[in-house]
């Protein structure tokens, strides 16, 4: 049957929801994406109409791959099948050409099925592929938080800590070069439903942040871990994304995940101390025209 594109989440979600969450932790980020759109509407990540896609052999059977694009956003896509990757750049202009999808501006996902798509991309346009990102997926084994824990506790960020916690959203996104997904809108939502937490010193100073997704199929992933350049180097990340862990545990996750950038071994490190372990690697891709990437890193 090949690929069938759509622009309605709930479909997709009827097609390709037991696909995604029978390997809830891989495909961790396209379900709580989904799970957004679904709660809060279609522009919850942009103005855009997103883009559903799912695939299944030739001669039907179950869903095998997916992919997901949510404007301004570069597709997503989960670990597929060889023929399934190779076909998705065709399928895409396609769906370009006849006004349902937009030009994509990179691929991110799976690293081998991203890289499938970009080779393939290259191939039709002639564009050239950046690595924006090497990433990797981690899920907690058995939490181990540093000792001794510095000085201060958790606490979670309420509506009066909203400017602060949007400012590090902030900076945070200016550290690795990207916006705020889903902007504003995503703090006030992440703060609604107690989806981030503070390190705070004794004297009542916020020093650090971590977030938690809305569990999804079982899974939880930690997100938006951020100290300001002065109060790193003290052990207070380390502090809150361990309570955070606890917290996800605590409240019945059956996996508690995290991404981090392969560029960044402190972060990998700090992480692998508290109990977490990879999983799988993802990639961020993205498109230039030649003349734009001649200095750039190929996509393989």
């Amino acid at each position: 049957m090949g690929w069938t594109l759509d622009d309605d989440p709930e479909r997709f979600a009827a097609t390709a929801g037991d696909f995604l969450r029978a390997r809830a932790v891989e495909n961790s980020v396209l379900l709580t994406v989904l799970d957004t759109l679904r709660r809060r509407g279609a522009d919850a990540y942009g103005s855009g109409t997103p883009v559903f896609g799912s695939w299944r052999p030739d001669g039907g059977g179950e869903v095998a791959a997916a992919v997901l694009q949510t404007p301004p956003y570069p597709p997503l896509v989960t670990a597929a099948p060889q023929d399934a990757a190779r076909a998705l750049p065709g399928v895409w202009a396609g769906a370009v050409e006849a006004g349902r999808a937009g030009v994509p501006s990179g691929v991110r996902g799976e690293a081998e099925a991203a890289r499938t798509f970009a080779d393939g991309w290259r191939a039709r346009t002639g564009e050239t592929v950046l690595v924006r990102r090497n990433a990797r997926f981690f899920r907690l084994a058995a939490l181990t938080p540093r000792a001794p824990a510095p000085p201060g506790a958790a606490r979670v960020a309420g509506p009066s800590d909203r400017d602060l916690v949007l400012r590090w959203h902030q900076e945070f996104a200016v550290d690795i070069g990207g916006p705020v997904p889903g902007g504003e809108q995503a703090v006030d939502d992440a703060i609604a439903h107690g989806g981030r937490t503070l390190w705070e010193l004794p004297d009542g100073r916020p020093v650090s942040m971590a977030g938690a997704t809305v569990p999804v199929g079982g899974a939880v992933r930690v997100v938006a871990v951020y100290t300001p350049r002065a109060h790193r180097g003290r052990g207070y990340a380390g502090a809150v994304v361990a309570a955070v862990s606890r917290t996800a545990l605590d409240a019945g996750a059956r996996e508690v995940l995290l991404v981090t950038d392969l560029a960044n071994p402190v972060s990998n490190g700090l992480y692998q101390k508290l109990g977490y372990v990879p999983v799988r690697d993802a990639v961020e891709l993205d498109f230039a025209a030649a003349d734009e990437g001649a200095h750039a890193v190929p996509g393989r």
